[in-house]
């Protein structure tokens, strides 16, 4: 009898701790469930944001870049201001998307800075998406404006 009754008592124990433990997990559960809900219908956080230079050129920064002698690791001792004194000659290559330079065709500004970089300057074509060529094409599309 007495037997039984330790197996009783230890029987009603394990079914508590079961139940108390279930009854953790459900709540665990239901936290992340609205949790989640939240996060669903929370307003989007605006992803952040890389600095403004690196969005758009830097007109100044291309400038300088347009009188180096260096851009583009060029060996002709020329910068792009040598064939464009103070921009000459660019005064509309900053709204036209297809250029004609040396019987060549250019299907945008950065094609053409890469063809004189390589032709002219006798360098290596610069990344088209890097910020070199962002700030030289934000000095070319000044000259313009």
């Amino acid at each position: 009898m007495k037997a039984l009754r330790v197996i009783m008592i230890s029987i009603v124990i394990m079914g508590l701790f079961f139940a108390c433990k279930r009854t953790e997990t459900e709540k665990v559960e239901a936290t992340a469930e609205k949790e989640m809900k939240a996060e669903e219908t929370a307003p989007a956080q605006p992803e952040a944001q890389a600095p403004s230079y690196a969005m758009a050129g830097d007109v100044e920064r291309g400038k300088a870049i347009f009188k180096d002698v260096n851009f583009g690791n060029g060996t002709a001792g020329k910068s792009c201001n040598s064939c464009h004194p103070d921009g000459k000659g660019l005064e509309k290559a900053g709204s036209k998307s297809e250029f004609n330079i040396m019987g060549q065709k250019q299907n945008s500004l950065e094609e053409a800075v890469n063809f004189c970089i390589e032709m002219a300057l006798k360098g290596q074509a610069i990344d088209p998406n890097g910020q070199d060529m962002k700030d030289i094409v934000a000095y070319i599309r000044s000259i313009g404006e």
